[in-house]
Parts: structure tokens; sequence; C-alpha cells
């Protein structure tokens, strides 16, 4: 289960996943050398069984909104967000499990609601996710698994991008994963790929829809919150000397591993820019519409060259604007753009399996992030998340001691 950072919904993807024996040469797709050498051994199979999704209460959306950065916000707040978010994520939950498990599921994974990304230069120093975990467990009687970014960062990781696990075993393995990296366009975009020697390597870009919604939203009064379709960019030009200024930033000239996100990215940052530029606190809504988005592609363009990639497999709510993936096209061109579609799983529910595959993980004592990709000490990397027991005994599966290889999907 996950909100995202546009924060318009609760996502609950259901999943039955499995271990099954793989030969040495399946292993080889982890590229991580943590598992380098490890037996020809084990791959995870995905059932995909569903997303559910749920558009947060306008009420609840608009509180939490207030109190996202940059507003300012006060420990009652912070409490009583907790405590909604909990409770919304619990009723999703058990939703979710009745339409799509048959009320059977065995484990509920939630990355709830992310309210504050603490980074300071290239260091990642806390994260914090709302949607008390206690609330989900008390609605669905199951064991709830949460707060899944702050262990990587308490060993110097940055705790993101997280989808780099579920990037690495499905699209980057032996099997045709060479030149090919995963990108996802939410409100940050953030990508995958192959780094020197194999290992995997994963960082956000910079925003995908975060400057972009905040344009139609701020332009919109709050009618529209996101560019659908594109519209408002397909009316407007590009604004050149803005995007210098846009460019120009200095979290891109930032070496990899590095995270980022809305508390960089936002309406306010976007004025301050405008005014560096010349253009002062205003401009025509539909040109920063279309310059912003032009950033994006700018951005997505510029790492497939710096990796040398052929194809760029494409997921996230960036998907559903045809002006920003033409620009991507475009700007990329000649690299090939795929959908996760290609490869079993539905675009819309990534980020939900993600999840579900970080806490399979978590539960039998496997690593969610890999060091190369996070920044995080050690050759291993950590079991991630904190464990709410449901309403029966919490009893864990056996331990797995080999790292997965490889992740297939099956219908």
């Amino acid at each position: 289960m996950l909100s995202g950072t546009s924060y318009d919904a609760v996502d609950a993807a259901v999943a039955e996943l499995s271990f099954e024996t793989l030969g040495a040469e399946a292993h080889e797709g982890t590229g991580d050398r943590a598992s380098e050498g490890a037996a020809a051994g084990v791959g995870i199979v995905l059932r995909p069984l569903g997303l559910h999704s749920e558009p947060y209460p306008r009420e609840l959306r608009d509180r939490l909104a207030a109190a996202l950065p940059p507003a300012g916000t006060t420990l009652e707040q912070v409490c009583r967000l907790d405590t909604a978010l909990g409770q919304f994520f619990g009723e999703v939950a058990a939703r979710a499990d009745a339409a799509l498990a048959g009320g059977r599921a065995d484990l509920v994974v939630s990355h709830g609601q992310t309210v504050y990304h603490w980074v300071a230069g290239a260091e990642a120093l806390g994260t914090l996710q709302l949607g008390g975990p206690a609330w989900i467990a008390e609605a669905t009687g199951l064991p709830v698994l949460s707060d899944l970014r702050t262990r990587d960062i308490a060993r110097g990781g940055q705790g993101a991008p997280l989808m780099a696990m579920l990037d690495a075993l499905l699209l980057l393995g032996a099997d045709g994963g060479a030149g090919r990296g995963a990108l996802n366009l939410g409100g940050i975009a953030n990508i995958t790929v192959r780094g020197p020697g194999g290992a995997v390597t994963a960082y956000d870009l910079g925003p995908a829809n975060a400057l972009l919604d905040a344009v139609v939203t701020e332009a919109s009064g709050g009618a529209e919150r996101m560019d659908t379709d594109g519209a408002w960019a397909r009316r407007g030009r590009v604004d050149r000397e803005l995007l210098a200024v846009l460019l120009d930033e200095p979290y891109y000239r930032l070496s990899p591993p590095k995270s980022t996100g809305k508390e960089l990215f936002h309406a306010g940052y976007l004025r301050d820019r405008l005014g560096a530029s010349g253009r002062g606190a205003g401009g025509e809504a539909a040109d920063l519409a279309a310059t912003v988005t032009e950033l994006t592609a700018e951005l997505v363009a510029a790492a497939c060259r710096e990796h040398g990639l052929r194809e760029l497999v494409v997921s996230g709510g960036g998907v559903r604007n045809p002006v920003l993936m033409g620009r991507i096209r475009a700007l990329a061109d000649p690299v090939r753009i795929r959908r996760p579609e290609d490869f079993g799983l539905p675009a819309q529910a990534k980020e939900g399996y993600l999840f579900a595959l970080l806490g399979f993980l978590s539960v039998h004592g496997l690593p969610g992030v890999f060091p190369s990709a996070t920044g995080a000490r050690g050759a291993e990397g950590a079991v991630l998340g904190s464990l709410t027991p449901g309403a029966r005994p919490l009893r864990l599966p056996e331990p797995q001691s080999t790292r997965p290889g490889r992740l297939r999907v099956v219908p």
C-alpha cells in the first residue's frame, strides 16, 4: 500500500509471492556485489491479483496539503494526520483484502504517506511517513510492515529510491537487461540502471509531476491538481531562458546516490526561479507547464545518454501525460521506450507490487535495498521495515539465506 508524492489516492496492490529454484545463469541477474558467488539459488514468483485504489476524501487531502513543506505545521496537526491517514489506510486495506484476496491476505505492507524526506546536500538524514500501522492492523486483523525507509538511512543510505529492488530483479537481469534502464515518473522522477561492474545504480533525477502539479493547482485555484492529458503544456510554449535557470539547479550536479522530494521542488521553488530568470513571480501558466514538462524530459534524456541506454522502461503517473512522454521520446531518441506490461507487470500497480515484494523479502530476513544504489554502509543491504502484529500471534516464515536473483511475474 502507498500514497505517492502527488497524495491523491491510496493504492493497494494484492499479490501472491513465492520462491523458486534457479540455475546458476539466472542468479546473475542482480549484478550486485553482495550476491556475487552466491549459490545457483532462488528467484521470486509474483502473481498479481489486482489493484484497489481509493482517492483521499477531499477534507483529508486538503489537511494533508496544508501541512506539507514548505508550509509550517504543528505536532497537533501531525498527530491528527497520522491518525486520520492510518484509519483511511486501514479502511482501504480491509476493502482490498476482501475484494482481491478473498479475505485471505497474510500481510499488509504499508509505505504510508511521505510528509518529509530530510536531505542536506548529498546526505539523507531522516524521513517521515504518516499513516499509523496500528490502525491498519486493527482494521484488518493482519500484521503490518511499515516504515520501510528509515533502516537504510540509519546505515548512511538515501532510503530511496526503493524501486531499485524490483527494477533490478525484473527488468535489469541477465536476460536482455544490458543497456536497459527503468524510469518512474511520480512526483519525482527516479531511474535504475547498471553502473560500473554491473552494480545496481538508482537515484532521483529531479521533478516529474511535482512542479507541473504545482503550476496547474495554482493556476486553476485548486480546481485542477494535475495536467490531465498534458492539456496545459500542450497549449504553452517552452520558455528557454527559464528552462536554463531551472537546469542550473545544484541538485542535478550531485553524484549518485542521491534523493530529493517536494521539500525542494514545490510552488515556492518555481516562483523563486521565475524571479531569478527576470520573469517576476508571475508567468503564463500554460508556458510554465510546457517549460517544467520540458525540464523533466531533458533530465531523462541526459540520464539516458550518461548511462548509454538503449531501452527505457517507463512507469508511474507521468506515463498518462502524452505531452511529457512525447518529449521524452523525442529528446531521448533513439532510446526505445517500453512499459512494465511488456514484462508482465501492470504499470499503474508497479509501486504497489514493489511494496509487496519488499514485505516478502523482509519477513524472510532478506535485504530490500542494494547498497550500491542507496549508498548505505556494508556489502549487504538492510532488512527493511517495522512489524506491527495483527489479531493473532506473530509468526514469521523460516529465514531465506540466499539473496534472490530474479523476479518472475506469472498470470
